[in-house]
């Protein structure tokens, strides 16, 4: 895994983690980083270039002013694929980076190959986790969000980070170790600016969810996208209900649809081995060599 950063309108830091031919481009959710990706990445360098970003405001992109908003992170995912990946890639995304991926893929189609959504962020649909909900809420009340935020960056990085892991995780036993010391050494290195990643995260958390209240727009976006797109969905994730890709899935019928059982809402993390043996063989099937 090799760690670089690329000018696009600014510094962004991503790691390579090897592999040959189509890009096979990462990217994680709101608060996440590449790290995210570090326990299916080498396995999926057998299928292309594997390439995991870390978004402005997240991980080791710090923002240096620039905004942090979803919009101008899906631009970030665009010139990406263009100026690093090199070509048309396979887009991964996970919560909010599902939702850039998806984005990405309506508007630029000639940029993405092939699509694969793990529990993407989407409008709510019943039945819905309240405690996520009001957390959610929170975060975009002014002065409650920014109480919140300062509050977390107070407390130690390994609490924090534990904290988030058992909302997005059925049983955080399951997560590597090496992922949860990679995450809280990530943690811990984001609080030398600790202010300006508060703001960061505030910012994208606020502008995706007005995102996502734009139902219809959202919707547009989804029936817009025309490359093959494979759905992942844990069944127990708290912050994208299945109820929500049910409904995205029915919209896209021929989209391939997958629930993986009593999993959270990062199954790459909680889940690796059952998560690529979903992956693997869809991009297998829909590598060049197969379409000969």
């Amino acid at each position: 895994m090799q760690s670089h950063t690329v000018d696009l309108d600014g510094p962004v830091h991503y790691v390579d983690h090897g592999g040959s031919g189509r890009p096979i481009v990462l990217v994680h959710g709101l608060g996440g980083s590449h790290v995210n990706w570090m326990a299916v990445a080498p396995a999926l360098t057998a299928h292309g270039r594997v390439l995991a970003l870390d978004l402005v405001g997240h991980g080791r992109t710090r923002s240096h002013g620039r905004s942090a908003a979803v919009s101008d992170n899906q631009r970030v995912v665009g010139h990406f694929i263009e100026q690093v990946a090199g070509g048309p890639a396979v887009l991964m995304g996970n919560s909010m980076g599902g939702f850039l991926s998806l984005w990405t893929a309506a508007i630029h189609p000639e940029r993405v190959a092939a699509l694969v959504l793990v529990d993407p962020a989407q409008p709510v649909t019943p039945p819905f986790d309240a405690r996520a909900l009001s957390t959610i809420a929170a975060m975009a009340v002014p002065l409650v969000g920014e109480a919140l935020i300062k509050r977390r960056y107070s407390r130690p990085p390994a609490e924090v980070v534990g904290d988030l892991m058992r909302l997005c995780c059925v049983d955080v036993g399951r997560v590597a170790p090496a992922v949860m010391a990679a995450q809280v050494a990530m943690a811990e290195e984001r609080r030398a600016w600790s202010d300006e990643a508060g703001r960061d995260f505030l910012a994208a958390a606020r502008t995706l969810t007005a995102a996502l209240l734009a139902r219809s727009r959202y919707r547009s976006l989804v029936h817009r996208v025309t490359a093959p797109t494979l759905l992942v969905q844990g069944a127990q994730d708290r912050l994208v209900s299945l109820a929500s890709s049910q409904a995205m899935a029915l919209a896209r019928p021929d989209w391939r649809f997958e629930v993986l059982d009593d999993v959270g809402h990062v199954p790459q993390l909680e889940a690796p081995e059952r998560f690529l043996a979903l992956v693997e063989p869809w991009l297998a099937s829909r590598s060049p060599a197969a379409r000969l």
